[in-house]
């Protein structure tokens, strides 16, 4: 039997969901690229309930939630850049379980789609230069344009690729 997929824009009572998924998907995602220390270091910077909260208010970033028969299995959250015409896919996460279904690319379409309403001409995202998602990535269409070492404080650097996809 086919398993109903579901990806819907989150509301603020979905942001506790969100911090969830991402306790239990970050330390299996990142178990070989992070020390446990940077983990959870990171997991507080980024999926607080306050950090949330800005991300939405302040940073204006849209999330979104994708239920697999109605259990959250993954999130991605974009927000438009400072360049007119391209946007930033700041988060996307699947739960291991479900991963290989299609539900990340499943995301980036309903992302690519809302955004061609906007006339949107690029959507970029940075990834870890160690990540191996870096090639789920590639077959969606995203090429690396650039790299940058993102000081998060602590000591901690985000080491990533640039990536862009055109719309």
């Amino acid at each position: 039997m086919e398993q109903e997929l579901i990806i819907r824009f989150a509301e603020p009572e979905d942001m506790n969901t969100v911090g969830y998924l991402a306790q239990q998907i970050w330390p299996e995602t990142y178990k070989e690229i992070l020390t446990p220390e940077q983990l959870s270091f990171m997991l507080n910077l980024f999926y607080s309930p306050a950090s949330l909260q800005q991300q939405v208010s302040k940073l204006k970033h849209t999330f979104l939630i994708a239920e697999l028969d109605e259990e959250p299995v993954a999130f991605a959250s974009y927000a438009p850049t400072e360049t007119p015409g391209k946007y930033k896919l700041h988060k996307i996460y699947v739960h291991g379980k479900t991963q290989g279904k299609g539900i990340g690319k499943a995301l980036v379409d309903f992302i690519a789609e809302q955004l061609t309403e906007y006339e949107a001409q690029a959507l970029l995202l940075n990834v870890n230069r160690h990540n191996k998602a870096r090639s789920f990535y590639e077959k969606l269409g995203f090429v690396v344009i650039g790299e940058e070492d993102i000081d998060i404080g602590n000591g901690y650097f985000m080491n990533d690729y640039i990536m862009e996809k055109k719309l």
